[in-house]
């Protein structure tokens, strides 16, 4: 029997782990699999947002879900496999920049909604409808990681 997605959240994480972590979403595995492919709960876009500080409405228009979308899944309490997906990259990219970042959630959403430069002028919270814009900003975290310009 497959434990609810619910039941891992861990209330009172300590604000320096990683944001992925606090959120209780499994790093990989069968887990994370089930999760994503059985539509994460609807609490966790609400978790997400409360936690970086950004509205949930604008964090669900990055991945393209429409504000009516988002009171349809609201009422039904899940999403689906695919809007589960998306927030799932929006997550690492968060979690990603949330580590670079050392935890700061001011500083993270400041990075998230300015345009950056190497992003052609986009903000990074712009960039994660596809799988390609989504690499792109993981990738300017790296780069920033590392010190090597962007």
């Amino acid at each position: 029997m497959i434990q609810p997605f619910v039941d891992e959240y861990r209330p009172g994480a300590p604000p320096t782990a990683g944001l992925r972590d606090s959120l209780g979403l499994p790093s990989r595995g069968t887990k994370l699999h089930e999760c994503i492919r059985n539509g994460l709960p609807f609490s966790f876009l609400e978790q997400l947002s409360r936690k970086i500080g950004i509205d949930m409405r604008v964090l669900s228009e990055a991945v393209g879900i429409s504000r009516s979308t988002l009171a349809r899944r609201a009422k039904a309490e899940r999403l689906t496999c695919a809007e589960s997906d998306l927030l799932y990259s929006l997550t690492m990219v968060l979690n990603a920049a949330f580590e670079l970042l050392e935890g700061d959630a001011l500083a993270l959403r400041t990075w998230m909604t300015s345009p950056a430069r190497s992003l052609a002028r986009t903000a990074p919270l712009q960039m994660i409808r596809t799988r390609v814009e989504t690499q792109a900003v993981l990738d300017l975290i790296g780069r920033l990681e590392h010190g090597v310009p962007a």
